[in-house]
């Protein structure tokens, strides 16, 4: 009861001795199959020759229902580079940032074992790069495919994140799907992988709005089967969030937005404070740019005594 492959016709209906007969060829095994329940709640598909039929192994497609199907199918299965894969170590993702690995393997240790982080700090500490490092390391590989970007904003809703209905160019609305549960699914697919989903300005978004029913569910001791819940716009569907979905949010402290966060996102992320650091490693990626060390002393000593007025200023501190 899912699509598992792709095939193409090489022969059309002819006649044989064994009655009409057409030929075909695999071309493509799905890494993420997608199953019926999920096709029959999509409202273009409602009146398709599969879902009327209830016998038959064959079923035609309309031009519009084979391309809701095909979409739905390219979503969850996105084309991978055909290049290897080269590891991706803790050295390759701290080789270029200015923190110590000792701190990168802590971070990386709460990302496992909480799967639910928070990068907070003033603008241009780099929480969105550390962010990407910490995805890659957590795969082991530096893999696209299996991690998404987006930023939260005031108008991001549950609509946008989970699903909800979309008005479709034929005039109509039909129920889509959006980025946390294709990520999901395709996770639930295939679970030998990690999956990771950052939300960059994380604090800018209603939470409880975005996530509706599965704010629960993001916990790591409420992930998996046991713990599936009925979705808001498809209450036959039941929805959980498997284990190897992970995620990483950054918060900039410089917002005032900030205050809105409730207690529901603090109990249910891991926060990492993130801070200009001015260390070893930040001279010696000045020096090898050729700046001199007197110079290099220079720019450490007045960014670190503006950094301190602006911490010290009642209308600033040290958000900003």
């Amino acid at each position: 009861r899912k699509v598992t492959s792709l095939l193409e016709i090489t022969e059309g209906i002819r006649d044989s001795n064994q009655g009409e007969i057409f030929s075909f060829k695999k071309t493509e095994d799905l890494n993420f199959p997608v199953s019926f329940d999920e096709l029959k709640i999509i409202p273009e598909l409602q009146n398709s020759e599969v879902m009327i039929s209830s016998q038959g192994s064959l079923f035609k497609l309309t031009k519009k229902e084979f391309e809701v199907i095909m979409n739905i199918i390219a979503e969850r299965n996105p084309k991978k580079q055909d290049s290897v894969m080269e590891p991706y170590t803790i050295e390759d993702a701290t080789k270029d940032l200015f923190m110590s690995e000792d701190d990168f393997r802590v971070y990386l240790s709460l990302l496992k074992t909480k799967k639910n982080i928070v990068l907070q700090g003033p603008p241009g500490v780099g929480k969105t790069f550390v962010s990407k490092r910490l995805a890659y390391a957590l795969l082991g590989q530096k893999d696209d495919s299996n991690v998404e970007m987006i930023q939260f904003h005031q108008t991001y809703s549950y609509e946008d994140f989970i699903q909800g209905y979309r008005p479709n160019p034929d005039g109509g609305f039909s129920l889509a799907t959006g980025i946390f549960y294709n990520i999901c699914k395709r996770a639930e697919n295939n679970l030998k992988s990690k999956y990771v989903l950052v939300v960059d300005e994380i604090n800018r978004g209603n939470l409880s709005k975005i996530f509706g029913e599965l704010l629960m569910l993001i916990e790591s001791d409420k992930r998996g089967k046991d713990y599936q819940l009925s979705l808001t716009y498809s209450p036959g569907e039941k929805f959980s969030i498997p284990d190897n979905v992970y995620l990483i949010g950054t918060m900039n402290t410089s917002d005032r937005s900030i205050a809105m966060v409730d207690y529901a996102l603090r109990r249910r992320f891991s926060f990492i404070n993130l801070i200009p650091n001015f260390n070893d490693k930040f001279e010696s990626f000045l020096a090898k740019k050729g700046i001199s060390k007197k110079t290099i002393g220079s720019i450490i000593s007045k960014i670190s005594s503006l950094n301190e007025e602006i911490e010290n200023d009642d209308s600033l501190g040290d958000g900003f």
